[in-house]
């Protein structure tokens, strides 16, 4: 009977447990790299640009290689004085560029260095999601820390109102302390509605750095331990030297050089080999051999200006990728210094605040039992209580704080979401 009862319970308590409860998913940091790394959006976008790359490096070696078709045609011709006649023929044409100046062999090395620079942006859009993830998964582990805090506290203010409440009655305290201990307990009541909506909204954003459509219920499991130990100010030029926007800039920059001494030989004439093969006839199949081999040269005479103008756009842009690269490596020494000691500054709040904490425990615990005994007044004691409060959150903020400016230093390091 104690079995059944038991079963019955607990079938009961499943039926009023919420599906999101039961479904909550419970993920690490390790989940959320492997799960990102497989749907996020933006690094599939950026790997189908190498793609992009790789197949137009294709499309300009294929020039240098033999162009081969065929043809088949029919054909039926009439003139005034002669009877309707009817020609069929196929055959084979064969192409293959001799000399073009080496403008092919520049386009093909310009390719590479853009097969280059959408390998860096893809390592810079892989820093940016690994930024964005750990962001948002700091942020729901703070929420959920920060619902622990907030219950605590709301669970402390309510026996300070039951203590108060006791004193009341009894004469040793007016309605304006015990209508304070109640208002205290309201704000942290609503501070706990207020984190539990908040782990809403960071579980949303979570959800969109993994890359999933759905919004599904999930709790993270971490910890607040800065794993960046190194204090030693770096070498902030030699970082910046392997910084994937900085190497992408140079990419482009190169690529860019390259276009220009594409676009200069534009002017130097081109040299094909062509050959072609078949058969011909007034019937069909056609049975008149035909073959023909020879060397073309070509090179245009007027175009409006077009050659002329695409050499001075190209020098235009390598001018500006130039400039690019400058400003993208002063701007990325200073982000590196700042982002460095940003956190440093913040490693060293925690510990400050975890002090300022510590110091807050005691001293509640000292006034609560001072105000029970009436050694110390209510206004003496909420202002104590309040500090307690304000310890708790500062130092949870302050924790928090430090994994971001981490995550922002490794960011800035060119760490990307492998790191």
């Amino acid at each position: 009977m104690r079995l059944i009862k038991f079963l019955t319970i607990f079938l009961l308590f499943l039926c009023f447990v919420p599906d999101r409860v039961r479904a909550e998913e419970v993920l690490t940091w390790e989940d959320c790299i492997n799960e990102a790394k497989k749907n996020h959006p933006d690094l599939v976008s950026s790997e189908a640009k190498i793609n992009q790359a790789k197949a137009n490096k294709t499309i300009i070696s294929s020039n240098l290689l033999p162009q081969i078709s065929s043809d088949m045609s029919v054909r039926t011709s009439k003139t005034a004085n002669r009877d309707r006649t009817d020609t069929y023929s196929y055959g084979i044409t064969g192409k293959q560029l001799l000399f073009d100046g080496f403008k092919t062999f520049y386009n093909r090395r310009a390719a590479s260095e853009n097969i280059k620079s959408a390998q860096y942006y893809y390592e810079v859009i892989s820093t940016d999601v690994r930024l964005r993830l750990r962001t948002a998964f700091v942020e729901l582990l703070k929420t959920q820390e920060l619902l622990n805090i907030t219950e605590v506290i709301a669970r402390r203010r309510k026996q300070n109102v039951e203590l108060v409440g006791l004193r009341y009655e009894a004469g040793r305290e007016h309605k304006g302390s015990q209508l304070t201990a109640q208002a205290n307990l309201a704000q942290a009541e609503f501070e706990v509605v207020q984190a539990r909506r908040n782990i809403d909204l960071s579980q949303r954003r979570l959800t969109k750095e993994l890359g999933r459509k759905n919004l599904t219920p999930i709790r993270v499991r971490g910890d607040f331990e800065i794993k960046y130990s190194n204090r030693e100010r770096p070498d902030f030029e030699s970082l910046a030297g392997s910084n994937p926007f900085l190497q992408g800039l140079i990419a482009q920059r190169e690529a860019a050089r390259l276009g220009l001494k594409s676009a200069r030989l534009d002017f130097i004439p081109q040299v094909y080999a062509d050959a072609n093969i078949g058969r011909t006839g007034s019937e069909w199949p056609p049975d008149e051999d035909e073959w023909s081999v020879g060397v073309s040269l070509s090179f245009p005479l007027f175009e409006g200006g077009r050659r002329i103008a695409e050499v001075s756009r190209n020098k235009a842009l390598f001018s500006q990728l130039q400039a690019d690269e400058q400003s993208g490596g002063d701007r990325v020494i200073l982000n590196l210094e700042d982002t460095w000691t940003k956190l440093q500054d913040a490693i060293d709040k925690v510990e400050v605040q975890q002090k300022f904490l510590a110091a807050a425990e005691v001293r509640a615990k000292i006034a609560e039992a001072q105000y029970s005994t009436g050694l110390i007044s209510f206004d003496n004691w909420t202002i104590i209580e309040d500090d307690l409060v304000r310890a708790k959150k500062s130092f949870l903020d302050a924790q928090a704080n430090a994994l971001i400016a981490e995550a922002n230093w490794i960011q800035a390091k060119g760490g990307n979401i492998e790191e």
